[in-house]
């Protein structure tokens, strides 16, 4: 058995070091190494919030509804900008009762005011009041207000 042994041990030792050069690849110079491209996905761009608050800020028009029509032709274009900016973010974000208020040109002021979210028709809808104080003057329109699926406010028929 002693010689069993003697005579074993070697080969067990270059058995095991056989082993340890397993999954090891070695490769020779002359051969060239190809690999397959790997496919990429490259997801469609999502816009932004912003750029969706943006664009629904947009839409939301003094010229819609959302003011007496008589003052429209009496507002500047930073009269209109500032009274688009504050119905949007009354009616997205305002607290109800809580009024927004607005500042554009030579002394034109405003406020919008609104109520609590109530679904219509599957749509978040709020009531609203919104002022325009132009030469001494205050002109009120109160009406209903409906955040379409796109994100855009309109107001509803019938109700402004």
């Amino acid at each position: 058995m002693n010689n069993f042994v003697r005579l074993s041990l070697p080969v067990l030792v270059l058995a095991l070091a056989g082993c340890t050069g397993m999954g090891r690849s070695t490769v020779s110079q002359s051969q060239p190494v190809i690999t397959a491209p790997q496919p990429t996905y490259t997801a469609p761009a999502l816009p932004s919030p912003s750029q969706t608050t943006q664009t629904a800020l947009q839409t939301t028009n003094v010229s819609s509804g959302f003011v007496d029509p008589d003052v429209v032709p009496l507002m500047t274009a930073k009269d209109s900008a500032e009274a688009n900016s504050a119905q949007f973010y009354a009616l997205q974000f305002g607290r109800p009762g809580a009024p927004r208020n607005w500042t554009g040109e030579s002394g034109t002021t405003g406020s919008v005011s609104v109520g609590p979210y109530v679904r219509v028709n599957n749509l978040d809808c709020r009531e609203f009041t919104h002022t325009v104080k132009l030469g001494g003057t205050d002109y009120v329109r109160k009406g209903t207000a409906c955040r379409e699926v796109a994100g855009n406010w309109s107001v509803a028929p019938g109700a402004a």
